[in-house]
């Protein structure tokens, strides 16, 4: 088939290249001109692990392509897939002009039958705003509006794409269902379901998941922080319940808050959604409320630490909001960062994908370093903010003899107590108890 997809971010630039190594000839499409010129020369802005490989093959045999022009890319595709940012607004609500914008242009460059879906994560309706601009100036039988949202995970998301557990797609037209059935063909071969259901449903299904794993994540950080208050170990409470069939285990790891571009937008876009609607939805709220708290936990317990912080130096190892990737959208570390340098302190930090984003953001405020000891070397404490694997063995022997005082913050409960205590650590982690000098 041929495919066009808008919009080369995160989801755009995964689905293009996967859709492509299944055989189709896609188009991105994108109003960045350096971006373009980047991919064209093989240069993939987002770190996602196998990408690389897919993009360079597919590339290399054409099925991949990239243009600036949507009059162009969109010639003879038989599906446009609208790829664009939803960012919040002021009010939390998705906004919604970039894909509008697309849609108002495709309704003056259509001229044959497409199926135009909506990949991006929508608030529930918005497949009906994309069908009633496209219908301003296209008569209705030359395109259909598909809600088809994406499960992706950060880290995995090119086999996410490949083997997913389940698609949705939300369609009210039979035409437009055996057009996407014949193209997700491919990648269900081994059983795994494709749901269809009508367009809000679609959109729904997106935000009832992310917010009920955003749910799930804020309850076992509240589990946790009446943990350290009780006594109790949160991992023991964690193996414990997630032994419940009923509960499984995913999603039951205490840490400081969730971030990333889905869970923290897609939760606000709900509770507008909810808001907009005169309902109350009172455990989102709280999920937002107990994240905003959570993710300055490991900054709060540097704060009581050291009471003053001037002149202090504490190393950070992990900046994106989780391993095996470079996003530092909402990552619990910016808050971080942000805390401790008000109170004074002085930062070395080490990441092993995401430094170049930290720095477009904080340039010299903090100093990024090459390796996890360089970040250490003469601090008077680590955070550990992010669980890259690299983070999970190091030599404690070399770090003591580093580190100005051998005391660690964990964030991702990395490390078991008795081994820390073993190891002549101060350790403070989350939802366990303190092990002191």
């Amino acid at each position: 088939m041929k495919i066009t997809v808008v919009g080369t971010g995160y989801v755009g630039l995964v689905s293009g290249t996967c859709f492509a190594d299944t055989g189709n000839e896609v188009t991105c499409v994108d109003i960045d001109q350096n971006k373009i010129e980047s991919l064209k020369n093989g240069k993939i802005p987002i770190y996602e692990p196998g990408l690389d490989l897919l993009f360079e093959r597919n590339t290399k045999q054409g099925r991949l392509t990239f243009t600036t022009s949507l009059e162009d890319g969109i010639k003879d595709a038989e599906v446009i897939f609208l790829a664009l940012p939803t960012p919040p607004g002021e009010n939390g609500s998705a906004d919604l002009k970039y894909i509008l914008g697309v849609a108002e242009d495709l309704s003056k460059m259509i001229t044959d039958y497409k199926v135009i879906v909506d990949k991006s994560t929508v608030p529930v309706g918005t497949s009906e705003k994309v069908h009633e601009v496209l219908a301003s100036n296209l008569d209705e039988s030359l395109f259909d509006v598909v809600s088809n949202p994406e499960f992706l995970r950060e880290g995995v998301a090119v086999n996410d794409f490949l083997k997913p557990d389940r698609v949705v797609i939300g369609t009210s037209s039979a035409k437009a269902q055996k057009v996407m059935e014949r193209l997700y063909a491919p990648f269900l071969r081994t059983g795994n379901p494709i749901y269809f259901m009508d367009e809000r449903s679609a959109e729904m299904t997106k935000y009832a998941a992310n917010s009920y794993l955003a749910t799930r994540i804020s309850f076992m950080n509240e589990i946790a922080n009446l943990c350290e208050e009780v006594g109790a170990d949160v991992n023991s409470v964690r193996r414990g319940m997630g032994s419940d069939s009923r509960i499984g285990k995913r999603f039951l790891f205490p840490g400081v808050g969730f971030g990333g571009s889905c869970f923290p937008k897609d939760v606000l876009a709900l509770s507008k959604t909810a808001s907009d609607h005169k309902y109350d939805f009172k455990i989102l709220n709280a999920v937002l409320d107990v994240n905003a708290i959570q993710r300055e936990r490991i900054a709060d317990k540097i704060c009581n630490h050291f009471p003053d912080l001037k002149g202090k130096t504490i190393g950070l190892w992990g900046l994106a909001f989780k391993p095996n990737t470079d996003d530092i959208r909402e990552a619990p570390a910016l808050y971080t960062i942000d805390k401790l340098l008000e109170k004074g302190a002085k930062l070395k930090a080490f990441d092993p994908e995401a430094m170049e984003n930290i720095a477009k953001i904080y340039g010299d405020k903090i100093e990024l370093v090459s390796d996890q000891y360089e970040a250490i070397l003469d601090v008077d404490a680590l955070a550990i903010m992010t669980e890259w694997s690299v983070f999970r063995t190091p030599s404690f022997k070399t770090m003591k003899k580093v580190m100005r005082k051998p005391v660690i913050f964990d964030g991702r409960n990395l490390y078991e107590l008795d081994a820390m205590k073993e190891e002549g650590f101060h350790y403070e982690s989350i939802g366990r108890s303190i092990i002191n000098l």
